[in-house]
């Protein structure tokens, strides 16, 4: 799913068809949590954007499913105002010289395609 105003673009695993309402879906593979990542819960709003701008029909929640737990993540009207706040400034940064690290686990540095460059590695 693709939406030019926003140049938001995504893909839920899935979309559920609940009632008359279509749920997006996110599948982690990870072990749930104790609550879902901010990160998590942003890109599942992010998906109920697009559902909603796709299809005419705002999604009322997502859900993430971990491997032992899913998680229903309401999509409120301060959640999907939170989504077009980072979409700006991630707009801002896009062209900035530096960009600080914006989370302090070290698995997602380890993973990071821009690890061997980066001053700011865990």
């Amino acid at each position: 799913m693709y939406d030019a105003s926003l140049g938001l673009t995504g893909k839920p695993d899935y979309l559920v068809q609940k009632n008359r309402s279509l749920i997006p879906v996110e599948i982690k593979s990870s072990w749930a949590p104790i609550s879902p990542y901010d990160s998590h819960i942003f890109q599942l709003a992010a998906y109920c954007i697009l559902v909603e701008k796709k299809y005419n029909s705002r999604p009322p929640y997502g859900l993430l499913q971990y491997r032992n737990r899913t998680f229903k993540i309401e999509f409120t009207q301060s959640i999907e105002e939170q989504v077009y706040d980072l979409i700006d400034e991630i707009r801002s940064k896009k062209n900035s010289e530096i960009v600080d690290r914006s989370h302090q686990q070290k698995n997602r540095c380890a993973r990071c395609s821009f690890r061997h460059i980066c001053d700011q590695r865990l």
